[in-house]
């Protein structure tokens, strides 16, 4: 009996213990693993596999990113609109996502009037038909309709993953309608704020991957060749005008015009695709969309999809793995752990915390009956990113001795200096923990 066996071969001992370090890494910072750990997130059975059951701290981290997502987009010219979870199956009968889709749907409500609904796996169709609520003229353009949009897909059990592959989730969508003339700027910007987003937060290994249609599978696509060849030609121009690695993929366009992917690379060296963007010269014509141009004449918008932060559920999952539940200070479920050295200071230390917590930053006071240095290790197992101790000494001086996850003593700081100082990082969205200089971060 003949028996294969695989292997891995490296050049030297060097990458082989590398190897094995980052798997090492890996296990550690598993989503799943700390995202009991450090009570995040869970699913249930009774709800459903693939179906995400928000935790109180991870559902800070979840409106924490959407809070942040919706300033940033303000800024950048978007405006926010909701739509709902389900919808008649017309809608995607227009939009070819049935019986295309279908699979990927969950089966439909058939009512007794004879109306047949389906939960809403995309957000697209319906910002189409906001667009099209009423007539628009070439002055409005480009329009750019952003949604934190719940979606439903019907994933193959095998699928699942975690929090990376899932059947509900809520995406940091939007898209955009311009003309031709605006669509790679447009598109440009929209890079731009994948970078923006990503380097804030300390993401700087990524790259693009482009999805083109498969040669041999023709059928299977919606559109013209000058439509698709187009539609190439923009994002092509548009990626020239950045400084970002992109690789091809044929086979991997959605069926309706080519996209293009951002593949970041978290700390473990696992890849994770975030986002899908695609310029669609498409969907404008199918939903009947039409603007005026300056002579009065209707056309059909050139529409842009994106997507930065992708869904809660998958983006989260990834910044659980990168960071190794060190979340930045603005991220951090629960912010400062305030740890009298005895029963004695109780009193002072709730003082403490009740003042953090009128300053908005997130507190909570340890005054279980367990030794100093037990609670310190709890709230570092917590990934808390500071730990503030005080006895008498602190009391008098109304300070407090702060203490980095890292394990870096600061020793005493007053209470209004450790406010502020914390106050300015969260709001500031940084990285570092303690002021702004490498040697007094962690």
């Amino acid at each position: 009996m003949l028996t294969r066996i695989y292997g891995t071969v490296f050049p030297t001992e060097e990458e082989l213990k590398k190897h094995l370090a980052q798997l090492e890494l890996a296990k550690e910072h598993d989503h799943r693993k700390l995202g009991r750990e450090l009570e995040l997130f869970t699913v249930s059975e009774e709800v459903g596999p693939g179906l995400i059951l928000w935790l109180p701290k991870g559902n800070i981290i979840k409106e924490e990113l959407e809070k942040w997502a919706k300033e940033t987009e303000s800024a950048w010219g978007y405006q926010r609109v909701t739509t709902p979870h389900i919808t008649k199956s017309g809608l995607y009968h227009t939009s070819g996502h049935l019986p295309y889709y279908q699979n990927d749907m969950y089966p439909p409500m058939k009512l007794k009037d004879g109306g047949e609904y389906y939960l809403k796996p995309m957000n697209c169709p319906h910002h189409h038909l906001i667009y099209a609520s009423r007539s628009r003229s070439y002055r409005e353009l480009p329009l750019r309709l952003a949604e934190y949009g719940t979606c439903y897909r019907y994933e193959a059990a095998g699928e699942l993953f975690g929090l990376l592959r899932v059947r509900g989730f809520s995406q940091n969508d939007a898209h955009i309608y311009c003309t031709p003339e605006q669509a790679v700027e447009e598109f440009v910007a929209v890079m731009k704020l994948h970078e923006h987003y990503y380097r804030s937060l300390g993401i700087t290994d990524y790259y693009l991957e482009m999805g083109l249609r498969d040669p041999k599978k023709t059928t299977k696509y919606h559109g013209d060749e000058k439509m698709w060849k187009l539609a190439e030609k923009m994002m092509r121009e548009a990626v020239s005008k950045l400084d970002i690695k992109m690789i091809e993929k044929a086979g991997s366009a959605a069926f309706y015009g080519p996209k293009i992917d951002f593949i970041i690379r978290s700390s473990t060296g696992r890849e994770f695709a975030t986002s899908t963007n695609q310029i669609d010269l498409y969907m404008g014509d199918r939903f009947n969309l039409k603007y005026a141009d300056k002579d009065g004449k209707e056309k059909n918008p050139v529409i842009i999809h994106r997507a930065p932060l992708g869904s809660h559920e998958r983006f989260i999952g990834f910044l659980i793995e990168h960071f190794g539940g060190e979340f930045p200070v603005w991220l951090s479920p629960v912010q400062a752990v305030v740890i009298p050295i005895s029963e004695k200071f109780a009193a002072y230390g709730r003082k403490v915390s009740e003042a953090l917590i009128s300053q908005g930053i997130r507190s909570q006071l340890d005054d279980r009956d367990e030794k100093m240095q037990a609670k310190i290790r709890d709230a570092q197992l917590q990934k808390v990113p500071y730990m503030l101790v005080v006895g008498e000494r602190e009391e008098k001086a109304k300070a407090a001795a702060v203490r980095l996850r890292s394990g870096k003593d600061l020793g005493a700081k007053t209470v209004t200096e450790i406010m502020e100082t914390i106050k300015q990082i969260e709001t500031s969205r940084i990285i570092d923990l303690w002021r702004w200089t490498a040697e007094e971060t962690t």
